[in-house]
């Protein structure tokens, strides 16, 4: 018998222990149709997994993910986390994507009580949830956003699948929850590093915090500064990333962008996910900056925010961006143009490129 056909003995979902695969199977078939086909597929004989991963930086396309890996995974996150059989965890993230499948794997290899909610934008509206108390979820940052006010509930909380604003980070300053960033992809299944983004100890700045890698990770970097990551209890070959970071030591790093969206203005590199970072102080819309091509500059920095607004207050707003100390003179963007709806993945992450097409046309 292969090795998967098992389940921790402390799993539940929705508050109900199984006594057998198929009891669980069946269980699955009513509540969720993505569940029931991930759990299937963890059932079944093959020593792998066939994943999608998300489309954020390319075409999504299908990865075989060995189950051994998922389950190392699992063991890592839960060894980081201090997260132990009966912790009282919260699905409220797409089964149809690894973060999601994730915390089904935790749960079952490490022995969680899971409960399953619809993964909408505002995860902890259902009251019936507010009367439990969760150790353990994972969120995007539109769902944190959205459950400031009930995000005592939670003791811990990871948050990927986009960055995490200056204005958000300030929000969670104050609450109980402690919240990290994690760094991650389809191929490293899930997070191999995370950052924490609150609960720091006084006089300490909120950006102090690097990444932290998990247990059996090394990391360095290649010729252009992008992060190469070996960890072989997730993967059997380095994963050279496109991610540009400077090494603070043998286990943490500070992210400083995406090579590919590195713009040269002037013979000036700019990393628009650190001017990004300074802008979301006063922009509370959706937004990111991106290069086009310059006849003088080569490339120059302009700014898309996902809104509608009048002319007086978009001058009003480039004066306030203009008067921004924190950005450097090469940082303030030539141009800013107001789109409706940015072009998303399923996954809602923003398609940059897609999107300034549009603007451009």
């Amino acid at each position: 018998m292969n090795n998967y056909r098992r389940f921790h003995k402390g799993f539940q979902l929705n508050g109900i222990s199984f006594l057998s695969e198929e009891e669980l199977l069946v269980f699955s078939g009513k509540i969720s149709e993505s569940i029931h086909a991930f759990l299937s597929d963890w059932f079944n004989d093959k020593d792998f997994v066939i994943v999608q991963t998300s489309g954020s930086t390319g075409k999504p396309k299908p990865i075989k993910l060995q189950k051994e890996f998922m389950k190392n995974s699992a063991l890592a996150t839960g060894k980081f986390f201090n997260l132990k059989e009966n912790t009282i965890a919260l699905l409220c993230l797409s089964t149809d994507y690894i973060a999601g499948k994730m915390m089904l794997v935790r749960a079952l290899t490490l022995g969680w009580e899971l409960d399953i909610v619809k993964p909408d934008s505002n995860p902890l509206k259902d009251k019936k949830l507010l009367k439990k108390h969760y150790n353990f979820s994972a969120m995007v940052p539109l769902q944190l956003r959205n459950s400031l006010a009930d995000l005592h509930k939670i003791d811990k909380l990871i948050v990927g699948g986009g960055v995490v604003s200056s204005d958000l980070t300030r929000a969670i300053q104050n609450i109980s929850t402690k919240v990290f960033a994690t760094y991650g992809m389809t191929e490293t299944i899930t997070h191999i590093a995370v950052k924490k983004l609150n609960n720091f100890k006084e006089h300490e700045p909120v950006s102090a915090s690097d990444y932290t890698v998990l247990s059996n990770v090394k990391i360095t970097v290649d010729t252009r500064d992008c992060l190469v990551i070996e960890a072989p209890k997730v993967s059997e070959e380095k994963i050279i990333t496109n991610d540009i970071v400077k090494l603070i030591s043998a286990t943490k790093f500070e992210w400083l962008g995406r090579f590919d969206n590195v713009i040269n203005s002037g013979g000036v590199k700019l990393h628009p996910e650190k001017i990004e970072e300074k802008l979301s102080e006063i922009i509370t819309s959706r937004f990111f900056v991106i290069g086009i091509s310059d006849a003088i500059l080569g490339e120059k920095l302009i700014l898309i925010i996902e809104d509608s607004i009048s002319d007086k207050a978009k001058n009003d707003f480039d004066f306030e961006i203009k008067n921004l100390k924190t950005l450097t003179r090469f940082e303030i963007p030539k141009e800013i143009y107001f789109i409706d709806n940015f072009i998303e993945t399923d996954t809602k992450k923003i398609q940059r490129k897609k999107t300034l097409k549009i603007i451009l046309n």
